[in-house]
């Protein structure tokens, strides 16, 4: 039984066997190797094959999971996990396993979709079914071969719908281990976040694994800030695990939030934000204008509070109640 020690891992208590056993294929210590599974096929009779790539150490210590894609749009999530391959950050482990998956959603990556063809979202379909619906049965998959066989992980993620999240990384408060987790992470910003319902988080909860979600950018976008974040913070995990000799120092003061609200537009029209994603506002601050097309009118967004944006919406175009900037409660 792998037991995880939230000082990091200095009394970590390994596997009993150094076998460890994925996707039906076993990986010795001090071996690398690449695991094609087989997910479905599309009805053009093309095979969807996940890789899954694992690294181990001769030493023993955690095994953590590193997963980009889960929904398939999210595209800085996939490049965080695939430049840290293509840079080969895990050939360097001084202990324990990682498990990195750079798409985890082969369908939406496929179809530029947060979604599966069956449109119904992975990440809110856990623990899944052998022989439920097409996002039922990959959940399923994942649940069974992947989120069973580590201690801990990161699951990188971006804002959708044409909102930009600024970096942040997300724990749960019902999860004793995360927050020094998340702390480990360094992102810009540390948000607790609540468990939601059939996410691949609390089904890892529930399996006693501690999963952190990292949001960095919008979906269908590249932002080198974001990727940058991701990656950094990542080998800062790593490191305060003892796998990794060194990682990069967080050059800002990281703010904490551990509660957070929409701010909604009040009149529909033409969005026009003052302030970004990262922008520490004060109550009273023009955070924007919401303008109708023929000129008639223009109306100020102000804010409600004291905060940060920790995330907003690109889309111009806004019907009364859209979700116009998420803002991070400071205090």
């Amino acid at each position: 039984m792998r037991l995880f020690d939230p000082t990091f891992g200095k009394n970590f208590h390994p596997i009993a066997s150094n076998r460890f056993h994925i996707c039906g294929e076993t990986v010795l210590p001090g071996q690398s190797s690449t695991i094609t599974a087989s997910i479905a096929r599309l009805p053009s009779r093309t095979a969807i094959d996940l890789p899954i790539y694992v690294f181990r150490s001769r030493e023993p210590g955690p095994i953590v999971l590193l997963s980009g894609g889960l929904h398939g749009d999210e595209i800085n999530g996939v490049e965080i996990v695939r430049r840290m391959l293509e840079r080969k950050t895990f050939k360097k482990l001084l202990r324990g396993t990682v498990v990195a998956v750079p798409v985890m959603n082969i369908f939406g990556f496929l179809n530029f979709s947060r979604e599966v063809p069956d449109g119904k979202d992975i990440n809110r379909s856990f623990p899944g079914q052998v022989n439920g619906s097409l996002a039922s049965r990959v959940a399923h998959f994942l649940t069974k071969n992947i989120i069973s066989t580590v201690d801990v992980g990161v699951d990188f993620h971006t804002g959708g719908a044409s909102r930009h999240n600024y970096p942040q990384v997300r724990y749960a408060a019902q999860d004793p281990k995360a927050f020094d987790l998340a702390k480990a992470f360094d992102a810009p910003v540390i948000f607790q976040s609540n468990l939601i319902e059939k996410s691949l988080r609390k089904q890892a909860f529930k399996m006693g694994k501690t999963i952190l979600v990292y949001e960095g950018g919008e979906s269908l976008r590249l932002d080198e800030y974001a990727i940058s974040e991701g990656i950094a913070g990542a080998q800062r995990f790593l490191k305060s695990l003892g796998m990794l000799k060194t990682a990069p120092s967080q050059q800002i003061k990281s703010k904490q939030c551990t509660n957070s609200s929409w701010l909604r537009a009040k009149r529909s029209g033409i969005y026009t934000g003052v302030k970004l994603s990262g922008s520490e506002i004060k109550k009273g601050d023009l955070l924007g204008y919401i303008t109708d097309p023929f000129g008639e009118f223009r109306v100020k967004v102000h804010a409600r509070q004291h905060g940060i944006i920790l995330g907003h919406n690109n889309m111009p175009i806004v019907h009364q109640g859209d979700a116009l900037l998420h803002i991070g409660d400071l205090g």
